[in-house]
């Protein structure tokens, strides 16, 4: 799911969910730890964390980082791990305006978790695409 996408739980949690009564458990139909789960692991969200992992950016140097996301996208993405607690969003008041951005203490704790799984998947891409042909083979030989 996108990050700007409303989700079910994302609008169980606009409209005010009561406090939690049970343990958060992502397995749980509408826990509130899967919304944050899907902003953490959105497409964009993934790769906004790693990139602030280096440091401080601004929207336009964000950007390029981020190969391919849309300045919607970028804005949106960013609004929301703001929201979450996991962005930092430095505004100082000049002429032209300087916004920066960077990763909370929650946000650093997010993105080395979401930046393993990347590292991770780029470690393992030559036994995917490996894993991917042999199942192809087999499914041609079945048809």
């Amino acid at each position: 799911m996108s990050v700007g996408a409303k989700s079910e739980v994302a609008q169980f949690l606009a409209a005010g969910a009561p406090p939690f009564e049970e343990a958060p458990n992502v397995n749980r139909f509408m826990c509130p730890s899967r919304v944050v789960l899907e902003h953490v692991t959105s497409r964009w969200g993934v790769l906004v964390l790693a990139v602030l992992t280096e440091g401080s950016f601004r929207f336009s140097e964000l950007r390029r980082e981020v190969g391919g996301v849309s300045e919607k996208m970028l804005a949106q993405t960013l609004q929301t791990l703001e929201r979450d607690g996991f962005v930092n969003r430095d505004a100082k008041p000049v002429i032209p305006p300087h916004v920066d951005y960077s990763l909370t203490p929650l946000g650093r704790q997010a993105a080395d978790q979401v930046w393993a799984l990347a590292r991770w998947a780029e470690a393992s891409l030559g036994d995917v695409v490996e894993a991917r042909a042999a199942y192809d083979r087999a499914k041609e030989k079945q048809a």
